[in-house]
């Protein structure tokens, strides 16, 4: 987009209101991705927060030759992931026992993030295996094509593909089970 060019470029040259915009622009993509990808908002907010500092730092290194979007969202979900990896190193208890944490201060981001369409999605997508969920999220969600996630998980569009149609059948599957209840 020629927008996303003038703005990187602006942000390079020095421009706080270029970043300003270009969160302003992306963050709501950004929350919804993280929020889903690790089921809590409070880890939500501060991997987007994190991605942006990181990327606020990188200014006079960056080198974007692809969608500005795809790159933040692609930030994201590797940052949740780490996030995520991390938390499965600490948690000395199951899965099963172990309770949400919800942030008590909602600010209108959070409302957006926890309305109970998002809450009943997340559930459902937290069924699925977190490969299959990145990539159904990213594609579905993020917009980004299957080449794209393959590249920035170092990994075959075969297998982002197959990752896809898994994570698609098994949505299915848990859907037909809910409208059977």
């Amino acid at each position: 987009m020629l927008e996303d060019r003038v703005l990187i470029w602006k942000f390079k040259c020095g421009s706080s209101d270029a970043l300003r915009q270009i969160y302003e622009k992306y963050k709501k993509d950004l929350l919804r991705l993280a929020a889903i990808l690790l089921d809590d908002v409070s880890d939500a907010e501060d991997t987007v927060h994190d991605v942006f500092v990181s990327f606020a730092q990188s200014a006079e290194t960056l080198k974007l030759s692809g969608n500005l979007r795809s790159y933040l969202l692609t930030c994201v979900a590797n940052r949740a992931r780490n996030r995520n990896l991390a938390k499965k190193c600490r948690q000395a208890v199951t899965l099963d026992k172990a309770e949400s944490i919800v942030s008590h201060s909602k600010t209108p981001d959070q409302w957006l993030i926890c309305s109970e369409e998002l809450r009943k999605w997340s559930g459902i997508m937290a069924r699925l295996p977190y490969e299959q969920r990145e990539v159904v999220i990213l594609h579905l969600r993020g917009g980004m094509k299957f080449r794209e996630i393959a590249e920035s998980q170092g990994i075959s569009v075969n297998t982002i593909k197959g990752r896809y149609r898994y994570g698609l059948d098994k949505l299915r599957s848990i859907l037909n089970g809910e409208v059977e209840k």
